[in-house]
């Protein structure tokens, strides 16, 4: 990955999102070059997220994002592949993201997809906000 890449990603997502609170992000990766690129971490504290970065060696801050390209590698890229062009390869990541937080329904979060989860999340803070 290129630094190029993962800032055209959190730009992609800080313009997706819109984050109203972005001062109360934080914003976590590994010790790759890439995102401890100047260029990245200027970016991030001109959208106002803090940055931080895990520990050498330390596996827990990874789990998640493993457990999901495990997920993909084995629902996309093994099972669709081989592939043809980039442009598929891309056209098909962009199919399973949406069909992973718009239709998978996830045990740990209650069997409800990821899009309804956060959904729900975003409308009792706003109930919050109003009992406050």
């Amino acid at each position: 990955m290129t630094t190029e890449f993962v800032l055209d990603a959190l730009n992609q997502a800080i313009c997706q999102r819109c984050p109203i609170e972005a001062d109360k992000l934080i914003h976590h990766s590994d010790r790759g070059s890439q995102y401890l690129a100047i260029r990245y971490a200027e970016r991030l504290v001109e959208a106002g997220i803090d940055p931080s970065v895990g520990s050498v060696g330390d596996s827990y801050d990874n789990a998640l994002a493993e457990c999901i390209i495990g997920l993909f590698k084995t629902e996309v890229i093994n099972f669709i592949g081989p592939w043809r062009s980039f442009e598929q390869l891309e056209w098909e990541t962009l199919q399973w993201v949406d069909w992973f937080n718009s239709e998978r329904l996830l045990e740990p979060i209650g069997y409800i997809t990821p899009n309804e989860a956060e959904d729900t999340y975003y409308a009792n803070i706003k109930t919050l906000d109003i009992v406050a």
